[in-house]
């Protein structure tokens, strides 16, 4: 059986820009190529969890227009459910600006469009098909008050949670106590626990201050340095996977959506993030969002392979 995964998140078209570095401030900057390809973290991990082998829904919201058109036909084809996908009529669909270096370093800048007006009546609508599901995975592309109404629905109907807190901002008291799976990167982790995170032990110091506040178990991705896994049963480094980076674009996205379907599936915390690590490692290797997040079939092999 899939497991049900629903998302309450961000569809974004990602105007991508191939470039040899980072232009400096008033530089103008040839690139190599240009791509537009269907993201946002929302729909990212949507397609993520699909792809590994999820029965998703998407609750999120577009502008009728090109790129909306565009992004629920993509989201369509993985076989995610867009009933919840809301067209506001008088906005444009979301875009991201991002700089990919040759180095595979990304630079992302937002403009949220009509993922702004995804609210907390969206997320009541949707509230059966959240209630239905084993797992609720949000972000920061919306509006705080609709990813604490979406929080709040989960815990009402005992669905538990993945909050990954990209763009990382201040959160509302008691929000972290809402949350069974913390999923975050250095930055992330560093602002919300108040550690620098710069090696695997002060990930882990980070780690430990964010379960001291309500936490359920957390996550934290330290890119070519792998992964840190921390519950109340203790904690786990996973080493990073050697792998040729091309785009980090969506790695993360790939983590959580990867990690969602195998805690639905039943797996323990350590087994699904060892998992979702080759998921997320086999992402870098290619160009783009959506466009670079692997099958299932894919994974499996890579991963029978580095094993």
């Amino acid at each position: 059986m899939k497991p049900g995964i629903s998302v309450v998140g961000s569809v974004n078209m990602d105007l991508v820009f191939r470039t040899p570095r980072m232009p400096a401030p008033g530089e103008t900057l040839s690139g190599h190529e240009f791509h537009e390809i269907p993201g946002g973290k929302g729909a990212n991990q949507a397609v993520a969890a699909a792809r590994m082998g999820g029965a998703v829904s998407l609750i999120a919201c577009v502008g009728a227009d090109g790129f909306g058109r565009r992004s629920q036909q993509t989201l369509q084809q993985d076989g995610i459910d867009i009933t919840h996908v809301r067209v506001a009529d008088d906005c444009a669909s979301g875009v991201a600006g991002i700089l990919v270096c040759d180095d595979g370093e990304n630079s992302i800048v937002l403009a949220a469009g009509a993922n702004a007006r995804l609210s907390p009546a969206d997320v009541t609508a949707a509230q059966d098909v959240i209630g239905a599901g084993k797992l609720l995975l949000c972000q920061l592309e919306v509006p705080m008050e609709t990813v604490q109404a979406a929080l709040a629905c989960a815990k009402r109907q005992g669905v538990r949670v993945v909050l990954n807190p990209a763009p990382v901002q201040a959160l509302p008291e008691g929000m972290l106590a809402q949350v069974d799976y913390l999923v975050v990167n250095e930055t992330e982790a560093g602002q919300l626990s108040g550690v620098a995170v710069q090696d695997v032990d002060s990930a882990a110091q980070a780690a430990q201050a964010l379960l001291g506040r309500g936490v359920g178990a957390v996550l934290l991705t330290l890119g070519e340095h792998g992964v840190l896994a921390a519950d109340a049963a203790g904690q786990q480094h996973f080493p990073g996977l050697k792998v040729q980076v091309v785009d980090t674009t969506a790695a993360g996205d790939t983590f959580v959506g990867a990690l969602a379907v195998g805690l639905g599936q039943g797996l323990d915390l350590r087994a699904a993030a060892a998992a979702a690590q080759y998921a997320a490692a086999l992402t870098v290797t290619r160009l783009g969002a959506q466009s670079s997040i692997p099958q299932l079939a894919e994974v499996e092999a890579f991963r029978a392979h580095a094993g």
